[in-house]
């Protein structure tokens, strides 16, 4: 069982699919199907020229919108990004940080990742920070130390206090979108490593309180044998995500 101090996140990352329309028509139908759902907080990440009608279209109901990126400066002449603020006034609660995808196809670092971090948090959005290890440098041992290195990145300059809304999620890049998932103890194991460091930097409220997300080839098959492991607290959703009957699934996990 999860702590009762930590409720489970389960998060949706629709990267770039969905149209407007198809976004307005996924969340009508999601929104009925978990409306009675208990005991986890609801997440979905929408492409950016839909946050605001995802927004209207949940509004009322459990349903959080975060926006998939943010540029850590509050305007200038950055074509093609967006701003926190920009975020926040589409309606958005939460933003995904550092995903694995950002890292490798456009040049984002632990130094910008900690930028954006910082930036989000002055908004008042709450940051879904991603870090894992590549298949290589697992198979070279170099997980912990990637790990470590991440969160130290990602975590630098802030306080106990500033890092309290922030949420992590672990993502084995060679479990994203392959159909390989980490075994349930791989992934516990990844977040005690986190857990551990968060507590070394930032004492030991603040880890026992952030959540920890698994993220990689989740599933409706795997989801429960990954939330039994204690220090699993939800997870970040991908492929499985793009259909409303699928996540809903995984959000209905207990039942």
């Amino acid at each position: 069982m999860v702590s009762v101090t930590r409720i489970p996140v389960l998060a949706g990352n629709w990267k770039m699919f969905k149209t407007l329309p198809e976004t307005v028509a996924y969340l009508q139908e999601f929104k009925i199907l978990v409306q009675y759902a208990e005991g986890c907080e609801i997440v979905i990440a929408a492409p950016f020229p839909a946050l605001a009608a995802a927004a209207d279209t949940v509004r009322g109901s459990r349903i959080r919108i975060a926006a998939q990126s943010l540029h850590w400066e509050t305007e200038g002449a950055f074509t093609g990004e967006v701003s926190a603020a920009m975020l926040a006034s589409a309606g958005c609660s939460d933003v995904i940080i550092g995903h694995s995808e950002r890292r490798q196809l456009f040049g984002e670092t632990d130094e910008t990742v900690n930028r954006r971090l910082l930036a989000a948090l002055a908004a008042g959005l709450r940051p879904i920070v991603c870090v894992g290890e590549t298949l290589d440098q697992r198979e070279a041992n170099e997980t912990k130390d990637v790990l470590l290195s991440q969160i130290d990145g990602a975590f630098a300059s802030l306080t106990s206090d500033s890092a309290s809304p922030i949420i992590v999620a672990y993502e084995p890049v060679w479990a994203i979108g392959t159909g390989r998932t980490a075994t349930p103890e791989i992934a516990e194991e990844a977040h005690r490593i986190l857990r551990g460091r968060i507590r070394e930097i930032l004492g030991a409220v603040t880890a026992d309180n952030v959540r920890i997300l698994y993220g990689g080839s989740v599933k409706p098959a795997n989801i429960q044998s990954l939330m039994s492991k204690p220090e699993i607290d939800g997870a970040l959703v991908g492929g499985a995500s793009l259909d409303p009957v699928s996540m809903a699934a995984i959000i209905h996990y207990q039942s």
